[in-house]
């Protein structure tokens, strides 16, 4: 059974730019990117972050802080927590520019105004809402009323806890480092990458090179020349030790870090002949089986030649061959796979809808057609591990947030689906073989 969209979803956050890269930034604080670029258009560049939350009907998101990033707009990025502070890797034309993001709890009834910083428990001084250069902070939740005539009207059990426990975020640019040498025209990073292990980065971009990185060190460990165009996306596995990248040359390889050999190549039988190109991918965990992985990548056909579809495919890590492949009305411009591998989501190129599939079969089970009115940007699930903080609480089975050059920030959900108690399954099946005992029993069988 497919759902479509629930009364509860939809837009969460318009922002004032066109939004390329989102992530979760905590278990409930979402990083998008993006920007209008380097031409004096006056639409801005940089980051926003929503504190997100459930208000017991539907998801609600609001501003915690925006950061402006002058006249380099934000393509990419990739976020990893460190206990004491979060580091945010952010494309920036041909570099990449790390920065130190410190989260600090708020009280918002405390007099003093003190908040204190996660990890090295010191106080830092409130910030109110003011413009201080390119930041801006968010002191209030909008979705409390101001007191009146002395009486503050009554606040919901998630007011009062997000009174008491929030978080503000300091944003602080770090080192740089050049990413990308493209010679003859501009070089770009197109994406970048770090490991479930935190101990390396990548990058790819314009010049086709696939370059390992330390990290946080951001010291250059390995630099392969695997494709001859530019590098389209790239993924490690969760085990840290292999890396898939693809490229506009029409490649899909997976690469074996601690050896910087190829170990793949991502090869299938494209229908009638017709050339494809692998788009975005994106590795996934075999559920209930943490060493066990599976490889999905998304295919367009190159050209508009008749009616040719795009393609969801998941692939065997170990072998490299194809496994399963369903295919999509239209070409796919954006991928995501829930942390826990249960669910794969896609977003499309012309008619900006978003898909939710089981990730084992394929199987279609949430399609919100037109959720964007332009291509789908960026997808990412809301967590279900506690990491970084207790997940969000939902009547929901999965939720995955979506982006576009639309400027909005959407959430689609897929609800609770019912399934029969075991309990009440034993008790049915008992029920049958004693109905089945008794009726041959009756005809002397």
């Amino acid at each position: 059974m497919t759902h479509t969209r629930r009364p509860s979803d939809g837009l969460l956050a318009r922002v004032n730019f066109p939004l390329y890269a989102v992530d979760m930034l905590t278990s409930r604080h979402i990083l998008v990117a993006g920007g209008g670029g380097s031409s004096k258009t006056g639409v801005a560049n940089g980051f926003e972050i929503y504190e997100l939350y459930h208000n017991g009907s539907h998801f609600c998101a609001e501003e915690v802080l925006r950061h402006e990033t002058g006249a380099n707009v934000v393509m990419n990025f990739a976020v990893r927590n460190g206990g004491r502070r979060g580091y945010l890797c952010a494309g920036q034309e041909a570099h990449c520019q790390m920065y130190y993001v410190q989260p600090r709890i708020q009280s918002e009834e405390d007099g003093n105004g003190n908040g204190v910083n996660v990890g090295d428990g010191k106080p830092v001084p409130e910030e109110r809402p003011h413009e201080n250069g390119n930041v801006r902070q968010r002191n209030a939740h909008s979705g409390v009323e101001p007191v009146a005539n002395g009486h503050r009207p009554p606040l919901s059990t998630a007011d009062i806890l997000r009174q008491f426990q929030r978080l503000h975020f300091d944003i602080q640019a770090a080192d740089v480092v050049q990413t990308d040498f493209l010679k003859g025209a501009e070089p770009l990073q197109r994406v970048v990458r770090i490991s479930g292990n935190g101990r390396l980065m990548a990058t790819g971009g314009t010049d086709g090179k696939l370059r390992v990185w330390t990290f946080p060190q951001m010291t250059l460990a390995a630099e392969l020349a695997a494709h001859s165009k530019e590098i389209d996306d790239l993924d490690f596995s969760p085990d840290s030790k292999l890396v898939a990248s693809i490229s506009k040359d029409a490649q899909g390889l997976v690469w074996d870090l601690a050896s910087g050999q190829l170990q793949h190549k991502l090869q299938w039988k494209t229908p009638e002949g017709a050339k494809y190109l692998f788009k975005r991918c994106r590795y996934g965990t075999v559920e209930a089986q943490k060493d066990h992985y599976r490889l999905f990548t998304i295919a367009n056909p190159l050209g508009k030649v008749g009616k040719q579809r795009g393609f969801l495919q998941h692939w065997d890590s170990a072998s490299g061959q194809l496994r399963q492949s369903v295919a999509i009305d239209e070409s796919l411009s954006s991928l995501a796979v829930r942390d826990d591998g249960r669910f794969v989501a896609v977003g499309t190129m012309f008619s900006g809808s978003v898909s939710m599939y089981i990730a084992f079969s394929l199987q279609r089970v949430l399609h919100i057609p037109h959720a964007h009115s332009m291509f789908v940007t960026g997808l990412q699930f809301l967590p279900i591990t506690n990491e970084e903080g207790p997940p969000i609480s939902s009547d929901t089975e999965a939720a995955v947030l979506s982006i576009s050059v639309d400027n909005k920030v959407c959430i689609h959900s897929l609800p609770q689906r019912r399934t029969i108690p075991a309990w009440i399954a034993i008790a049915f099946l008992i029920v049958m073989i004693f109905a089945v005992f008794v009726l041959c029993s009756y005809i002397g069988i």
